[in-house]
C-alpha cells in the first residue's frame, strides 16, 4: 500500500530525544528549542521564531497579538482549516470568508478590499500547498487600510514569494510541524514576528503570562505574572524530533520536489488532452512541493477515482470542505459576494501520495494507475 502520509523520520530524531534526557530538561525552551528558533530565525529571515505546540496555537496567539476583540472582522478565504478561523473566533471575531483563485486555490487577492468595513481588524491568509497568495497587493491593502495581515503559513515552510519566505511578509507568520507537513515534532507549529517590537509580548503570552523569558536571558532578577497568556510552548522532547528534519532540511526539500516534478511531468499528457488540471505556480513563486494534487472533471469522477486507486493500492484523498458552507461557518461567518470557485474548485481536487519515504518508482506506479482509469471505456 503506498499510504497518503507518513510522519517524516531521518533516524536521528531518537538519539536528539534522548539527549534532552539526560540533560535533565525536556520541558519548553531547551537546547533543541533554541537551535529550532536559530534555524527558523535565520532561514525565514525573521528577527524572532517560537516554537508552539501547533500552528492553531501559533495562529491564537497572533489574534491575541493583533488585539482581536468581540465584534471585530477578520477577512480570509472559505478554502481551509477550521484553526484559521478558529483561532479568531474564540477572541469574539466575525469571519468574513471571500472566493479564491481556482488556479492556486489561494484567496482571490482582487476580492478582499470589497469586503473590509469599518469594524475590519485583520486580513488572514492561508498559503495553500505552499503556494504564495499575491502578497504584494495583499500587503497593500492592508497598509492602506491599517490592517494586520496574519499569514497562515502552516504549509509553507521553505517555501517563498518573490524571493522572501512566506510567513515573514505578514505582521506574523504561523507554520505547523504536524506530522502531515514537511517536516514534523508530531504536534506542534511556530510564530513568526516581523517586528521585534512584539517580541516581549509574544513571549509573555506563550509563557503562561510571564516574563519567564526575560529571567533566562538575565534581564530581571525573578519573573512573575505581567499580563494574560497560557502555555503554548512545546517540550523540548518534540523540538529534539523536529531538529532532526531541520538539519536536513535542504534534503527532504528536495527530494519532495523531485517527486513532485516526476508527478507533473508524468501526468502531464492527461491535462494536455484536458482529462485533469495540474497545479498552478505563478511567476516568483518557490513552492516546497507540500502537496501534489489534480483536479478531477467534478465530485462524482473524483469519488470514483479514489475508489480506484485504493483498489490498486494507492491512498488518495481529498481536502477541506469550504467552512462558509458547514455548521460553524454560518454560525461564525459570512461569505462575502459570490462563490464561483469555492465549492466547485474544493469538490475537484484529489491529492496524490507525497512525503519522505514515497519513491520515484511509486510516483510512477501511481501515475499509471491513473492513466488506466481515464482510459477505461
Amino acid at each position: 500500500m503506498i499510504h497518503f502520509n507518513e510522519p517524516p523520520f531521518t533516524g536521528k530524531e531518537f538519539e536528539y530525544m534522548r539527549q534532552t534526557v539526560e540533560n535533565a530538561h525536556i520541558c519548553g525552551d531547551g537546547v533543541f528549542t533554541k537551535k529550532c528558533h536559530a534555524w527558523l530565525e535565520e532561514r525565514m529571515q525573521s528577527p524572532k521564531a517560537l516554537l508552539t505546540t501547533s500552528c492553531t496555537h501559533a495562529l491564537e496567539m497572533a489574534a491575541l497579538l493583533v488585539g482581536i476583540q468581540p465584534g471585530d472582522e477578520v477577512i480570509m478565504p472559505s478554502y481551509t482549516f477550521a484553526s484559521t478561523a478558529d483561532a479568531f473566533v474564540m477572541r469574539g471575531a466575525k469571519i468574513v470568508f471571500v472566493d479564491i483563485r481556482p488556479d492556486t486555490m489561494n484567496v482571490d487577492e482582487t476580492l478582499i478590499e470589497d469586503a473590509i468595513t469599518d469594524k475590519t481588524k485583520a486580513i488572514c491568509v492561508m498559503h495553500y500547498a505552499g503556494v504564495a497568495c499575491e502578497m504584494d497587493t495583499i500587503m497593500d491593502i492592508a497598509n492602506r487600510h491599517h490592517l494586520a495581515v496574519v499569514e497562515d503559513a502552516a504549509q509553507a515552510v521553505m517555501s517563498s514569494y518573490k524571493g522572501r519566505p512566506l510567513g515573514s511578509i505578514g505582521d506574523y507568520g504561523c507554520y505547523s510541524f504536524h506530522e502531515t507537513k514537511n517536516y514534523s515534532m508530531g504536534e506542534g507549529g511556530a510564530i513568526l514576528i516581523r517586528d521585534i517590537a512584539n517580541r516581549d509580548k509574544a513571549e509573555i503570552i506563550r509563557e503562561k503570562g510571564t516574563d519567564r523569558s526575560k529571567f533566562w536571558r538575565g534581564e530581571v532578577d525573578k519573573y512573575t505574572w505581567v499580563d494574560f497568556g497560557s502555555s503554548y510552548l512545546p517540550s523540548d522532547m518534540n523540538a529534539a524530533y523536529l531538529w532532526a528534519q531541520l538539519e536536513l532540511a535542504d534534503e527532504i526539500n528536495d527530494k519532495r520536489l523531485h517527486l513532485w516534478d516526476t508527478y507533473y511531468k508524468e501526468l502531464t499528457e492527461l491535462a494536455e488532452e484536458g482529462k485533469i488540471e495540474l497545479p498552478t505556480i505563478p511567476e516568483g513563486c518557490t513552492h516546497n512541493a507540500h502537496m501534489f494534487y489534480i483536479k478531477t472533471d467534478d465530485i462524482e469522477q473524483r469519488s470514483e477515482l479514489i475508489a480506484y486507486l485504493k483498489e490498486q493500492g494507492v491512498g488518495a484523498v481529498f481536502h477541506y470542505i469550504p467552512l462558509h458552507t458547514v455548521a460553524a461557518g454560518k454560525k461564525y461567518g459570512v461569505f462575502h459576494g459570490e462563490d464561483r470557485h469555492t465549492t466547485r474548485e474544493s469538490e475537484r481536487l484529489l491529492r496524490l501520495p507525497l512525503h519522505y519515504n514515497v519513491s520515484e518508482s511509486d510516483v510512477h506506479y501511481v501515475c499509471e494507475k491513473i492513466k488506466e482509469f481515464y482510459k477505461r471505456g
